[in-house]
């Protein structure tokens, strides 16, 4: 990971400052270029920019923050808290391309394939202690994304730290082109209404639905954002800090089954999550070549925690 800035006047962006920056003024210009299909798109642009404003300033405050815990408190503020955004932002975009949900096309591939429709026939082993597993594995992902970046930075340092979160970022957002290019609504949506078998559980079924209701949408499906960025956590845990990497890997096997297990997704998405995180990784490295050219000469070396 590069450890170079692109200074802007008093402004030191990192790789990763550039790629948020770059995706919210791609959906900006995907909402005024297809305005007809996108929901109040002036509001999303001025959202656009105003996060874009409030991301700016905490780059430009936390440059001068030398207290190591809330430099790196400030910085995974930041960059989690916009990546959640652009999740979020992309949810008015989904049909600019294409004026329905594709799910038929999915349903049908995948009944081709294995005879019946995956999330359907799993009802045939739900049960309590089954689904609390699986909504266990579905909702630690969030907490392991900052609680892996603190590994990270406090035992590798800040340009590891920096690898972890473009890496991450640019997944997200390969996911976020994806929910445009083949918009699917995903299992609840579709065929929620030929689903017999409730998912009853206990304390992280509740967060797991919880989280379905107040933070989900209908879309966000393929690629499965959940797959693929958990494919990049286990990835850098492997790099980074080994230990992590072996607690993690039933967590993470988990993880992909509870996509379609808890009809948050279909098989399908949970695979091709998977794929976009190793293609994310096969780019990143002629991404940061790419950022460092773009730098040029005004490259400044980043301070290093």
């Amino acid at each position: 990971m590069t450890s170079k800035t692109l200074q802007i006047g008093k402004l030191h962006l990192r790789a990763t400052d550039g790629l948020i920056l770059a995706t919210l003024a791609l959906f900006s210009a995907l909402a005024l270029v297809f305005f007809g299909s996108v929901e109040q798109w002036w509001m999303l642009i001025l959202k656009n920019l105003v996060v874009a404003g409030i991301y700016i300033g905490f780059i430009y405050f936390s440059r001068n923050v030398t207290h190591k815990f809330l430099r790196f408190f400030l910085r995974v503020a930041a960059v989690t808290l916009t990546y959640a955004y652009l999740f979020g932002a992309v949810d008015k975009l989904q049909l600019i391309l294409h004026d329905r949900w594709l799910d038929e096309y999915v349903l049908d591939g995948e009944q081709y394939l294995f005879g019946v429709q995956p999330t359907l026939w799993l009802q045939h082993f739900t049960t309590p202690a089954l689904t609390e597993w699986m909504m266990f594995s579905y909702v630690v992902y969030v907490p392991m994304y900052p609680v892996l970046c603190g590994i990270i930075y406090f035992l590798r340092g800040e340009l590891p730290m920096e690898e972890y979160f473009f890496t991450l970022g640019f997944t997200n957002i390969l996911c976020d082109i994806g929910f445009i290019l083949f918009p699917v609504a995903g299992p609840i949506a579709t065929i929620g209404h030929l689903y017999t078998v409730p998912l009853n559980g206990y304390v992280f079924t509740y967060l797991g639905e919880l989280m379905r209701s107040q933070l989900h949408y209908i879309g966000g499906t393929i690629p499965s954002p959940h797959a693929a960025a958990a494919t990049i956590m286990w990835i850098m845990a492997y790099r980074y800090h080994r230990p992590s990497f072996y607690i993690l890997t039933p967590v993470i096997f988990s993880l992909y089954a509870s996509t379609f297990y808890g009809r948050y997704h279909y098989v399908t998405d949970a695979v091709v999550g998977v794929a976009v995180a190793f293609l994310a990784l096969a780019l990143v490295p002629l991404l940061i070549r790419l950022w460092d050219k773009t730098a040029g000469e005004g490259i400044k070396k980043a301070p290093i925690a």
